[in-house]
Formats: C-alpha cells, structure tokens, sequence
C-alpha cells in the first residue's frame, strides 16, 4: 500500500473472499459460509468460525443504514491474513441490530466480515466502513454484481474511497 493511498490498513478485499448470492436462511449461516470461505483461502485459523459466531451471539453487528449491512469480526488472533470478506445475500439476513442484544432486527443486504489481526486497526476500519455505508450510491455497485470477480473489483473501489 502506497503512502498516498486513502485506504484504511486491512480494508483490502481478501482474493476470493467475496461471495455473490449466498443462500442463507439467518445471520449464522452467513458467518459460516464467509468463514468458510476465509478458511478455504487459509486467511483464518479453525477457530475462527466460533468465534466470530459467539461474538455476533453477544455483540451483534447489524447496522440500520440505508443500505441495511452487517459487519462482522472477532479477536485478532484468529487470523492469519488479514483483510475483508464480503457478501451480497440472495435474500436480506436478519442480524441483530449493534448495540442492541439482538431483540431488535437488520434486514442485511450486505456482509461485510472484518478479518484484521489487531484491534487498532479494526476500530478505524470499523469507523470507515461504517462512514462509507451512509454512501447508498457507492453500495449499489456491490449490491449489483453479477458475480464474484465483479464483487471483489467494487469492494476494492469501494474500500479505497
């Protein structure tokens, strides 16, 4: 990453880590699913699937914007490689709302899965990815990808501000 570059550290698409109309029923087959795929591309290690489950359990991670999205993540140590992994559900996913314990509901039509291996850095991607979902229009390109090579280039543009 260059010096001028606006990208926040670790809010790079991880190559092959995006997934376009994933079929799930509920917020806990879609973590499975990404870190499925994180671990397929050896970017997280076995525990992490659990860990972001219990986390999402205790602390979800819906977030009312006006394009409804989730971001999930767990501690630092179960990743290998640190990036992002995103998803477009076939179907909105209900996540429970942030700051809430779960009682209320998000209709999430994006999952965007934090995998970043220290905490600074993941509270300034946390605060960038929720600064840049207030952008619906900049969304859209993800929302609309055909398929996964599609995905990646928009989650990279949209990353990159």
């Amino acid at each position: 990453m260059s010096e001028d570059s606006a990208e926040t550290p670790g809010t790079s698409i991880l190559p092959g880590a995006a997934i376009v109309g994933l079929e799930v029923d509920d917020a806990s087959a879609a973590l499975r699913a990404l870190s499925a795929r994180l671990r397929e591309i050896g970017a997280v290690t076995g525990s992490f699937e659990d860990a972001v489950l219990r986390r999402e359990q205790k602390q979800p991670t819906g977030l009312p914007t006006l394009v409804p999205a989730a971001i999930p993540h767990t501690d630092p140590e179960h990743v290998i490689t640190p990036g992002i992994a995103i998803a477009v559900p076939k179907h909105p996913v209900a996540f429970g709302a942030i700051g809430s314990s779960g009682e209320r509901t998000i209709w999430a039509e994006l999952v965007v899965m934090l995998v970043l291996d220290d905490a600074q850095s993941q509270q300034a991607a946390l605060q960038t990815l929720v600064a840049r979902l207030q952008e619906p229009e900049s969304v859209r390109g993800m929302l609309e990808a055909t398929d996964e090579v599609d995905l990646e280039r928009h989650a990279r543009e949209w990353f990159a501000g």
